[in-house]
C-alpha cells in the first residue's frame, strides 16, 4: 500500500512512522519545513490545560498518550540519538474556580490529582509568586520538548527505506478518478497513492475546501515567550489564569500562550508580549529582571470542542483525516496516530474510534 501524508508536524510524522512500521510505502509532504508550525511552537505539556473540561472524546486520547509518552521517548532515543526529554515535573493549578469539578473528574477517571496547601506549594516551588490562595497537584504530569521530538522523529523516518519526504512541497489540490481520491497535485507534479492523510494542522480545512468539503478547522494563533534561567530555577509546571510556565532540563522556561483569532497571520505583537511578560512576573518575580531569549507565535488548528477528526471521508474514498487537535495536538499525537493506524491498517482500534470519525461532522 502506497500512503501520501499530506503534513509534517508531530501528527504527520508519527502517522507515517507508524504507517510505514506496518509495511506500507509512506510519502510524508508539507508546505515547509518538517514540524515548523504548531508543533514547533507549542508548549509541550503532555496534558490538557485543564483535563476536566474536555469531552470524554479528548480524555481517552490523552490518557492513552501519556501512558505511552515514556516509551515513545525511549524507543526514539534507542533509534535516533536523540532525546525528545520527556520530563515529568509535575504541575501546580493555583486558585481555580472548578476546583470541585477537577477533584471529581479525577477520582472518576482515577487520575493522581490533590489538594495541597499554598504553604506545600511556596516550599516546593520557591520563585512562585505571593497572592495565590488554593492549588491542585497532578505529580506525574511531563512534558516534551517539542523541537527535539520533531528533530527525533524526523530522523527516525529519514531512516526508514520505505519513507519518502518533501519538504517545501505544498499540495495544491486532490487527484479524484471515479469518485476516489488517488493522489495530491503539488507545484513539482502530481503524486499517486493508494491512499490520503490529511495532517496537516490549522491548514487542513483549507485543503479541504478544495473538494467542497466544509471541515471546522480553522487556525488559532498563539504567542508565547521564552527565558533561560538557572537548572533548578523552575522545579515545576505551574498554572494561574490561563497562563503556564513550563521548566526545559536545562534551565530554559516557556511561557504561555494568548488565544486570537487572527487567521494565518502568525507575527509575533508587542502587545502579547507585555501581556507574557506580566504573566510572567506574576508567576515567577524574579523573572522581572530577566529578559526574554525568544518570541514566537504560532497557529493551532481550532476545532468544534477540541475533538480531532481521525478516520476515513465518507464519500471520498481514499481521502483520510487526522487534524484538528486544536490546543492539544502534542499530547493527543500518539493516541492519535494509532488509532489512524489501526483504522486503516484493519486491525481493533486502541479505543472507540466512533467520536472522531469525519461521518457526521462534516458537510
Amino acid at each position: 500500500m502506497r500512503i501520501l501524508v499530506v503534513g509534517g508536524g508531530a501528527i504527520g510524522l508519527l502517522s507515517a512512522r507508524l504507517l510505514a512500521e506496518a509495511g506500507a510505502d509512506v510519502c510524508l509532504l508539507d508546505q515547509g519545513g518538517l514540524g515548523g508550525e504548531s508543533s514547533w511552537a507549542g508548549g509541550g505539556i503532555v496534558s490538557p490545560l485543564y483535563p476536566w473540561r474536555y469531552s470524554p472524546a479528548v480524555t481517552a486520547l490523552a490518557h492513552w498518550s501519556q501512558d505511552f509518552y515514556p516509551q515513545l521517548a525511549a524507543r526514539l532515543l534507542g533509534d535516533t540519538g536523540i532525546d525528545p526529554e520527556v520530563y515529568v515535573t509535575g504541575l501546580y493549578w493555583l486558585d481555580l474556580e472548578d476546583e470541585a469539578t477537577a477533584l471529581a473528574w479525577a477520582a472518576r477517571e482515577q487520575r493522581s490529582l490533590l489538594a495541597v496547601s499554598i504553604e506545600a506549594v511556596h516550599q516546593a516551588v520557591p520563585v512562585l509568586g505571593s497572592g495565590y490562595s488554593r492549588a491542585l497537584h497532578m505529580p506525574n504530569v511531563a512534558n516534551v520538548r517539542n523541537p527535539r521530538l520533531i528533530k527525533a522523529l524526523r530522523a527516525a523516518l529519514l531512516n526508514m527505506p520505505t519513507v519518502t519526504i518533501h519538504e517545501q512541497c505544498a499540495v495544491t489540490g486532490f487527484i479524484q478518478e471515479g469518485g476516489r481520491i488517488c493522489g495530491v497535485r503539488t507545484e513539482a507534479g502530481d503524486l499517486r497513492a493508494d491512499r490520503v492523510v490529511v495532517a496537516a494542522g490549522a491548514w487542513s480545512g483549507e485543503l479541504l475546501a478544495g473538494l467542497g468539503i466544509a471541515l471546522p478547522v480553522e487556525p488559532v494563533k498563539g504567542q508565547m515567550i521564552l527565558y533561560k534561567c538557572a537548572e533548578s530555577f523552575l522545579p515545576s509546571m505551574v498554572l494561574a489564569k490561563g497562563r503556564y510556565a513550563i521548566p526545559r532540563r536545562d534551565g530554559h522556561i516557556l511561557i504561555g500562550s494568548t488565544l486570537e483569532h487572527a487567521g494565518f497571520d502568525k507575527a509575533p505583537t508587542e502587545n502579547a508580549l507585555d501581556s507574557l511578560k506580566a504573566s510572567a512576573v506574576e508567576l515567577l518575580p524574579a523573572l522581572a529582571e530577566a529578559v526574554p531569549v525568544g518570541h514566537w507565535a504560532g497557529l493551532r488548528p481550532g476545532s468544534p470542542e477540541g475533538i480531532p477528526f481521525i478516520g476515513a471521508v465518507p464519500g471520498f474514498e481514499g481521502l483520510w483525516l487526522n487534524c484538528g487537535h486544536y490546543r492539544n495536538g502534542l499530547v493527543l499525537a500518539p493516541a492519535s496516530c494509532q488509532l489512524l493506524a489501526d483504522l486503516m491498517l484493519g486491525r481493533q482500534p486502541i479505543i472507540d474510534p466512533a467520536p472522531y470519525a469525519p461521518r457526521g461532522r462534516l458537510t
